[in-house]
């Protein structure tokens, strides 16, 4: 059979199986894993000088000699086993290069996490004999078993993200297929292999084929813990919104004063812009502005001590804002087309020109709340018009700063006038200028207009922004 693969790869952790698997591979004519070819403390296997005459620390040199070295063994297909604290920087090449073999191993996290603590305990991390079978409980750690489960499904979750992107899949094993020939002999038909086995490795015993129950110490606070797991994930708040890279033209860098400002638009960028010239007696135009990545990245490393910050709004000030300023006016900054789509085809009751005298505040309540059930349609990816950075949600444009580098401050606005100046006397300004104050661009203030049915709306639109950034209802973050 031709084979379409140059190598293998076992994505898999501790206490999956991993070493039964291996086993039963290494039985097949042709195959050969190489153990844990890029566990941090050892090559291949413990104990081991080197793997195919590349040493530790020639891997540590250079991994993808060891890469090199196994696919190029003659005559079998060679691999080995990956988990996902293993050295990351082949993981790249792994996932891109479709000529590798992806296995994925998995198995029920809370038997592995169990398997786990009794190997710790009793130092027995496999077994070839049952005589000499050790025996112990585990002790569960509730804390330690959500970090545990936390750590697998995100390598999983990255896992089938990156295969995706590359049009690739995968050979999914289960812990229990482990025991079943034929599903060895379709990994073997898979990995374009002519040899089948006749019956599984019989080297390796199960060390503790008892109920996880009766394996732990504590099987009632067990219970207790897992009751409280959210295992279908019913808590999360699902975010279609469009991801967003770090908007690097828009940061604002002091001239002298080691100071980067990444704004969050929300109607205070004009304000705070100036504010960080005004550290160095410069106006606006003054300032450090319009740089690509790769001048950031030198203006970074040629001002030492350098601290960037962001400031954030109330959600609900923020869209009040994005609504005078962007939509409701049609003045500089306003995106009339937008705003035209908005009355024809969202139903969303503004003036045809400004508003004028006879806009009432009745008319800005109603306007308002229509614009918010359009950002939470427009958030999720139910309309056609493009989520705008001024009503992006800010845990969405946090993330995408950290795409570069996060901010070393997030200020909330309410804090600015003392994190400000704090800010700019650490960095030797000891006499800064004020914060600047955000100004409303409206006929009617938020307050005027605020109720808690607005303010439930809103908490359904930035959801993520409540929760991430421990927002409350208007009123108490203004009072």
């Amino acid at each position: 059979m031709e084979n379409r693969f140059s190598s293998f790869v076992v994505f898999a952790e501790m206490r999956t199986g991993s070493n039964f698997l291996e086993a039963n591979l290494n039985a097949l004519a042709g195959v050969r894993c190489h153990g844990e070819a890029f566990n941090p403390h050892f090559i291949g296997y413990p104990n081991r000088d080197d793997l195919l005459d590349v040493t530790l620390s020639m891997r540590e040199e250079d991994p993808f000699s060891v890469l090199e070295a196994i696919r190029s063994e003659p005559g079998v297909l060679g691999g080995f086993r990956y988990f996902h604290d293993h050295d990351p920087r082949v993981f790249d090449d792994l996932i891109e290069d479709a000529s590798v073999a992806k296995i994925i191993l998995t198995r029920n996290p809370l038997d592995s996490y169990v398997s786990w603590k009794i190997a710790k305990a009793t130092g027995q991390w496999k077994l070839t004999n049952v005589t000499r079978r050790k025996d112990a409980k585990a002790e569960f750690d509730p804390e330690e078993f959500a970090t545990h489960v936390e750590a697998l499904q995100e390598f999983q979750i990255t896992l089938l993200n990156r295969l995706q992107r590359a049009g690739q899949t995968a050979f999914y094993v289960a812990y229990e297929d482990l025991q079943d020939v034929e599903v060895m002999n379709g990994l073997a038909k898979w990995l374009g292999i002519d040899a089948r086995l006749e019956a599984l490795d019989d080297s390796l015993k199960r060390q503790n084929p008892a109920p996880v129950t009766s394996k732990v110490e504590n099987p009632e606070e067990m219970a207790f813990a897992l009751a409280s797991m959210d295992r279908f994930n019913l808590s999360r708040t699902p975010n279609f919104e469009p991801r967003r890279g770090p908007s690097v033209p828009g940061y604002v860098a002091g001239v002298v004063t080691p100071i980067l400002y990444m704004p969050v638009r929300g109607g205070l960028d004009t304000g705070l812009t100036d504010w960080v010239g005004q550290l160095d007696n410069v106006d606006k135009d003054g300032v450090i502005s319009r740089m690509n990545q790769k001048q950031l990245r030198q203006w970074r490393r040629n001002t030492p001590g350098h601290r960037s910050f962001t400031v954030v709004r109330h959600p609900l000030a923020r869209a009040h804002w994005a609504f005078c300023a962007l939509i409701l006016s049609k003045g500089p900054g306003s995106l009339l087309q937008i705003r035209n789509t908005l009355r024809r085809r969202f139903n969303v009751e503004i003036p045809e020109g400004e508003p004028g005298a006879d806009y009432s505040l009745a008319d800005h309540r109603r306007a308002f709340g229509q614009f918010l059930e359009f950002l939470k349609a427009n958030l999720a990816g139910q309309t056609s018009i493009r989520v705008d950075g001024g009503w992006a949600s800010q845990a969405q444009v946090l993330a995408g700063f950290a795409e570069l580098s996060p901010p070393d401050l997030v200020i909330r606005e309410e804090d600015m006038a003392q994190d400000l100046p704090d800010l700019a006397r650490k960095l030797g300004r000891m006499s800064p200028p004020p914060a600047p104050v955000a100004t409303e661009t409206t006929p009617y203030d938020l307050d005027a207009i605020w109720d808690r049915d607005l303010e439930a709306l809103c908490q359904s639109v930035y959801a993520r922004d409540y929760m991430s950034l421990g927002y409350d209802v208007w009123k108490k973050s203004a009072s």
